[in-house]
């Protein structure tokens, strides 16, 4: 198999060398997902032993209004917040990819927000949407207007978690501005000499150019979102009235407060059932729509 005694100590060595990994992997992901496959067919509470109940917790979900909640909830807010974010980021990119004064300071002040922990976030945007004291309601009443309710409002809840997540929209700017700095200047160059204007240009090299790290960030952007979980635990709990429940919030109640740790890993594996068959359309559909240089 291997044509020299060199070949055999260098493919040793390599799997020395990968071994941690491979021992990790198996240790703390591969092994508790197949734990957890095999709890989602069982009735355990951390109490007592696993029993296997077969199909059960799946079939409960059929009639269960709650995951029809919070899977709905989750859904409207991924439709909104992924093109919303791509959008609002590659616009950044394409503002802050001109030579202007004081660049690099620019770039760092709309980065910057996008590395902010969590929970630090989710307790800045509790107070600044506060409906008494916050900072906007405030800001709104010294110009005579009523401000809603924000997070306490089942109208304005959703939005106000948008608005939130746009606070990040700079990490995927950082990606843009990559990308849009590897467009060969070549060709920007020959379209201005066959009198292609600002817009043809943009939309003839820049966006097709900068297409696979669009495709890139809408697909982790797609992952995120269906994983929302720290701002809606801090902020909302899920309320008012069950309309700010995403999917995981309410796997987490099912497995730790109610303890059904079974059911809460099927929960846990449709949601990852889900997120596979969205990604998977996602890369069918952007074939035609994703330009791939040299392909």
């Amino acid at each position: 198999m291997w044509s020299s005694p060199l070949r055999l100590r260098e493919a040793l060595g390599a799997y020395v060398f990968l071994m941690p990994w491979i021992f990790g992997f198996l240790l703390f992901t591969a092994g508790p997902m197949l734990y957890s496959f095999y709890l989602s067919f069982t009735e355990f509470n951390l109490l007592r032993p696993p029993t296997v109940i077969g199909m059960d917790n799946f079939r409960r979900m059929v009639g269960d209004e709650l995951f029809w909640q919070s899977l709905k909830v989750t859904t409207i807010y991924t439709v909104a917040a992924v093109p919303l974010n791509v959008i609002v980021g590659y616009a950044m990119a394409l503002l802050l990819n001109q030579k202007v004064k004081g660049l690099s300071g620019w770039r760092t002040i709309f980065f910057l927000p996008s590395i902010v922990p969590a929970i630090a976030t989710a307790y800045l945007f509790a107070w600044m949407f506060h409906s008494e004291i916050g900072l906007i309601n405030g800001t709104l009443q010294t110009i005579g207007i009523q401000g809603p309710k924000w997070f306490g409002s089942r109208e304005w809840v959703l939005p106000s978690f948008l608005i939130m997540n746009l606070w990040g929209a700079g990490g995927g700017m950082i990606l843009y501005l990559a990308a849009l700095q590897g467009v060969p200047t070549e060709l920007y160059e020959v379209a201005m000499i066959d009198g292609a204007g600002v817009w043809r240009k943009f939309l003839h090299i820049a966006l097709p150019l900068t297409s696979p790290m669009i495709l890139f960030t809408f697909l982790m952007g797609l992952i995120g979102t269906f994983q929302v979980f720290t701002a809606a635990f801090i902020v909302t709990q899920g309320g008012p009235a069950n309309a700010s429940l995403f999917y995981v919030l309410y796997l987490y109640w099912q497995a730790w407060e109610s303890l059904k740790m079974g059911y809460a890993a099927a929960l846990a594996w449709v949601l990852f059932a889900i997120i596979f068959a969205l990604t998977l359309l996602t890369l069918k559909l952007s074939g035609r729509l994703v330009f791939y240089q040299g392909g």
